[in-house]
């Protein structure tokens, strides 16, 4: 901050009054922040000892097969159940060194897990925002973008001994209801954009800089494997439930992200998850391990149990009597990797006791090895292979920092906006009033699942660096009255979602709400509202108050969170971002369990369904609902009216009639046609725009209502125009999911929408 800048920050240090809002606590950081750490002796495989020159697993002009077959024959039984853990063990007769294989990078290299630690060297990581408000970006680049530069400061990490090779990032699970803890990790409610973002992002962390599509950069997760998003909500908890889960939502909703991940990421690990899907244990189903992931999807890496999930199948679900057994049964259905400790315990006795045969043991730390040989972890020194020049300095680089703040205002939404209230000018505006418990915060913003930041920009921070300031925590009716302008600052943070709580009430925390309308009512200029937050909220109390000119969401928004605020509130960056998720009125939350999986409505149990695809009752704000400070028109330039589909000799539905076809085989060939759009920026102001394929399918198999085939975002000065073109595949973007579980291509009549434009599209025979 300049001189000039300090002196126009007045901040005020005044006490809550009776109407203050709920005060918001930041947790502690970890001491290894402060503590220079010196760098102990490393070991790694394959490296120093001449004689470990003649061990096959050590020859790097083998293939990797080849290469974790010879390392795995040499190995006893006791020496191989120490690589089913997370905390490996060594084998000091092979010189292969102990590996944390819980390492987090959910949106920036994290200290949780204990594979990775900061220190002097280096003391913070480029934190970039929570996974929830990156996606409302809509920007596919981004998301492998983002990935990238994680990918990098980690593989820097590595180098100087603080980061491990194996991140378990992303969250890919879908936002199904606003109260669940995790949903700021995840990329919201659709199954398209979960899936766009899940193959993104792998693709960023994963992919070699030298293009060889066999090494990984570093090696990432999807999780958590399926069907999972309750946390403990009324007494239910994610140890105990058993989620109860049709074959149609499973296939058209919560796999599609999972499958994306491997299929279009190539993602080098899934997680199973803690909960139980209609009676077995997700860790434990061979179904979905070994059947799913690894049969149908072929995952060409290692399957991983969530922190303990095996023991609390024995432990919380009863699902097996002993540990030995829980141990057994979790190989057996295609587990590779315990995070916890129940494998490395009791898988030997397993063994003994006729459980299981070694040979299942050999193919799971097969595949473990088999990712780690793609790492170059048994290559020798990491500082001597592809990326061994990377060091500190190229972590919290300046570029890295600015992408961190280009994500944020990519993903801020704006939500009201009354008479053009914003932008605000930093010319007109001479004193800004910057009101609320999320107003001055330093980790709150940076979301769970974090890191230690390069820096902090707070939201005071942030616009104070713009126009002067004055500052107050909670009640405020003089200085709001005084101010030209005024900014609330509020929403929620990890005491009120985060893993292991789910919310139960989705109106402001505490007294927020009062707070909000009395410095509303008392204030003389432009009032703008800034809701902090994973989940929506039922903030309906403002969006209907004129006197609340404008509400922005910005999810949680990073280290440059102040920065990328006042950008886009004085209109040095015109917004574009928008709601990845259905945000919903308290009423919901009254009436829909959580514990209710189901995603379409049952009219006659009073039930409303959940998402923008099924969703039946009021809402608040939509999903992709978001504002501009510019407006854009569509029209319309190419789409078919009519898409055959061919069918064979002898088809069934050339003889009767038939309401869909398999979406597979011949049928499905070639199948696609090409959508053609116009987007002309007729405002003001030059800015992004997101353009959105949605489809309304014939009502068949109770299909979804309306689903997202694509999404594509430009950059438009202003009166300037462009072309969008969207190719759709029939039998994947337009095919809808019948109660069995198989996806069908409804024959009839669709709907595409984009914007306010609509085109009518029959699929017939």
């Amino acid at each position: 901050m300049t001189p000039s800048q300090k002196r126009a920050l007045k901040v005020s240090s005044v006490s809550l009054c009776l109407c203050s809002i709920l005060v918001l606590f930041a947790c502690a950081k970890l001491s290894a922040w402060f503590t220079a750490v010196p760098l102990p002796k490393r070991v790694f495989p394959c490296d120093g000892d001449p004689s470990l020159s003649t061990f096959g697993f050590c020859n790097m002009s083998w293939g990797v097969e080849a290469r974790v077959a010879n390392l795995v024959k040499r190995l006893t039984l006791q020496e191989k159940v120490g690589f089913l853990g997370n905390h490996a063990g060594s084998v000091d007769r092979l010189g292969i060194p102990k590996y944390q294989w819980w390492s987090e990078a959910l949106h920036g290299v994290s200290y949780i897990g204990g594979g990775t630690s900061f220190s002097s060297l280096v003391p913070g990581a480029t934190s970039f925002p929570q996974v929830i408000l990156t996606a409302a970006s809509f920007n596919a680049t981004l998301f492998e973008t983002i990935g990238k530069v994680v990918s990098t400061e980690a593989r820097e990490m590595h180098n100087v001994g603080l980061a491990g090779l194996t991140f378990w990032s992303p969250n890919v699970n879908i936002f199904r209801d606003p109260r669940w803890g995790r949903g700021q990790e995840t990329p919201g409610e659709d199954p398209l954009l979960s899936s766009k973002y899940a193959s993104g992002y792998v693709r960023g962390l994963q992919q070699s800089d030298d293009g060889n599509a066999d090494r990984l950069k570093v090696a990432a997760c999807c999780k958590h494997y399926t069907a999972y998003d309750i946390e403990d909500w009324k007494g239910v908890d994610r140890y105990h439930i058993n989620t109860v889960v049709t074959q149609q939502d499973l296939e058209d909703t919560f796999q599609p992200p999972f499958k994306s991940c491997i299929l279009d990421g190539n993602v080098a690990c899934v997680m199973c998850s803690y909960n139980q899907v209609n009676g077995k244990p997700t860790c434990a189903d061979p179904d979905f391990l070994a059947g799913i992931i690894r049969g149908k999807w072929k995952l060409n890496g290692y399957i991983a149990s969530d922190c303990d999930s095996v023991y609390e199948f024995y432990n919380s679900q009863n699902y097996t009597k002993t540990l030995e057994e829980a141990a057994a049964k979790a190989i057996l259905a295609g587990l590779d990797l315990n995070c916890g400790y129940v494998l490395v315990q009791h898988t030997e006795a397993a063994v003994r006791g006729g459980l299981l045969d070694e040979s299942a043991i050999d193919k799971a730390i097969s595949n473990n090895f088999a990712t780690l040989m793609r790492l170059g972890f048994f290559d020798g020194d990491p500082r001597k292979q592809l990326y061994g020049k990377l060091g500190p300095d190229h972590v919290c680089t300046p570029s890295n920092q600015e992408l961190a703040r280009e994500a944020a205002r990519q993903g801020i939404v704006l939500l009201k906006n009354n008479a053009g209230s914003l932008p605000l000018s930093s010319t007109t505006i001479k004193s800004l009033a910057v009101i609320g418990p999320n107003a001055n915060v330093t980790t709150t913003m940076i979301g769970n699942y974090e890191g230690i930041p390069c820096k902090y920009v707070t939201p005071l921070q942030g616009l104070a660096a713009v126009v002067s300031t004055t500052y107050v925590a909670g009640c405020a009716d003089k200085v709001a009255a005084s101010a030209d302008a005024t900014v609330l600052v509020m929403g929620a943070n990890q005491s009120i979602e985060r893993e292991n709580l789910d919310r139960v009430n989705l109106k402001l925390p505490g007294q927020q709400s009062l707070l909000v309308s009395e410095v509303a009512n008392a204030s003389k200029g432009p009032v703008i509202l800034v809701i902090m937050s994973g989940g929506g909220m039922d903030v309906s109390f403002a969006k209907d108050n004129d006197k609340i000119t404008s509400i922005l969401w910005v999810g949680y928004p990073g280290e440059a969170s102040g920065a990328a605020m006042a950008d886009v509130i004085f209109g040095d960056h015109n917004l574009s971002g928008r709601l990845p998720m259905t945000w919903y009125p308290q009423s919901y939350a009254d009436t829909v369990p959580m514990t209710n999986m189901t995603m379409r409505p049952d009219p006659a149990m009073g039930y409303p369904g959940r998402t923008y695809r099924f969703y039946t009752g009021p809402t608040l704000y939509s999903f992709e609902d978001g504002l501009s400070y510019s407006s854009f028109n569509h029209s319309l330039v190419q789409a078919p009216q009519v898409v055959s589909v061919p069918l064979e000799e002898g088809h069934v539905c050339r003889s009767s009639a038939c309401e869909s076809l398999e979406a597979t085989g011949e049928t499905c060939s070639n199948l696609t046609f090409d959508v053609h759009l116009n987007v002309k920026n007729v405002g003001n102001f030059s800015g992004s725009h997101t353009v959105f394929l949605f489809s309304s399918p014939p009502t068949v198999h109770r299909a979804p209502q309306k689903q997202l085939l694509g999404f594509e975002k430009v950059f438009l000065a202003s009166q300037s125009e462009a072309q969008v073109q969207f190719k759709v595949d029939v039998c994947k973007d337009l095919s809808v999911v019948d109660e069995l579980g198989h996806r069908k291509v409804a024959l009839g009549m669709y709907v595409l929408h984009v914007g306010d434009l609509k085109h009518a599209l029959s699929v017939q025979i």
